[in-house]
């Protein structure tokens, strides 16, 4: 009788669906990173700080998942950030000034967002522009948007429970933003595993061309790329206006270059193609624990920008080198 064995994409293993493979130098830096700041400073190494890293990273780390979709096909999104803010004040208008339920004013939130996706995606495929500046241009339009719906002021006013459901630490350790940040960590790497959408991103990133003439909708797939990104940031504004209980239209200034960085300091290639959201999880730690223990140690925040800018260089010169050796 013929034996049959099982076949992986049946039973994933867990060493599969959380694969290293291009991120062990960024994993091996996180390490010696914790080392360090564990004997430069008293309080690092904690139960107490560890959590308060966690709750820091969340909205990066969404954004930074949505940004590695679009990385991996080649692409790049300038607009996240100002995405970010226009979901934000699509929020508290709709639910403090026009008093819609939340459920409401989150789904407003993130058809918003979703919306500057699509034009972002459409304004590469169809029109040809450079996604550099297509979302730069978006980038301009979803902060002056953000502006004008309420003239450039904050909106507060909540109900005591959205801000609450940041605060309050289900289990002793975790919070509703943290659960939902972990939530999309899982998704995005089973995604890119197991499902052929993820496959084709990886096509799509090493040649497009290619991946066309095998049969991939490199149009669709394109602007469903920038339409989940979108998303995502719209996501993490809402996460970010529960944690602050208010929105103002001046938030997520910088947050894309800090997503893409968390991206590239992971292993994900510019130029696409090759890297992944695990990785990516590890960059955003990078970041997340720098910063806490940069502040740790007093370090102003002006000096802090010229360091994390330092790493983000030594990230990419040290992804040109791996490229050139091969």
């Amino acid at each position: 009788m013929a034996m049959t064995q099982e076949s992986p994409a049946q039973k994933p293993r867990l060493s599969e669906v959380v694969s290293l493979s291009g991120a062990t130098g960024p994993l091996i830096g996180l390490v010696l990173l914790c080392i360090f700041l564990t004997f430069a400073t008293d309080s690092f190494l904690s139960f107490r700080n560890f959590l308060n890293i966690l709750d820091q990273i969340t909205v990066l780390g969404i954004m930074a998942v949505g940004m590695t979709f679009v990385i991996l096909i080649g692409g790049i999104d300038l607009s996240v950030g100002s995405v970010l803010a226009l979901a934000m004040m699509v929020l508290g208008y709709l639910n403090v000034e026009a008093g819609m339920p939340m459920i409401v004013a989150i789904a407003g939130a993130l058809a918003a967002a979703a919306v500057c996706g699509i034009v972002s995606g459409l304004m590469i495929t169809e029109f040809k522009v450079p996604a550099f500046i297509a979302t730069l241009a978006m980038m301009s339009v979803a902060r002056g948007l953000a502006n004008m719906i309420t003239n450039g002021s904050q909106i507060i006013g909540f109900a005591p429970w959205f801000n609450m459901s940041a605060i309050i630490r289900y289990g002793g350790f975790l919070t509703m933003t943290v659960a939902v940040m972990l939530v999309v960590f899982a998704v995005a790497i089973l995604f890119l595993r197991y499902r052929q959408g993820g496959r084709t991103l990886y096509a799509i990133g090493g040649n497009a061309e290619v991946a066309r003439l095998a049969g991939i909708n490199v149009r669709r797939t394109t602007i469903l790329v920038y339409t989940s990104c979108a998303a995502l940031a719209g996501l993490a504004g809402v996460l970010l206006a529960a944690r602050l209980d208010s929105v103002q239209p001046s938030s997520g200034v910088s947050y894309e270059l800090d997503a893409i960085a968390a991206v590239v300091i992971g292993g994900t290639s510019l130029s696409g193609g090759s890297g992944g959201v695990v990785g990516t999880i590890i960059g955003v730690l990078i970041i997340g624990v720098l910063r806490n223990g940069l502040n740790l140690l007093s370090v102003s925040p002006f000096l802090q920008a010229v360091i994390i800018g330092a790493v983000i260089v030594l990230a990419v010169a040290a992804e040109t080198f791996k490229h050139r050796s091969r």
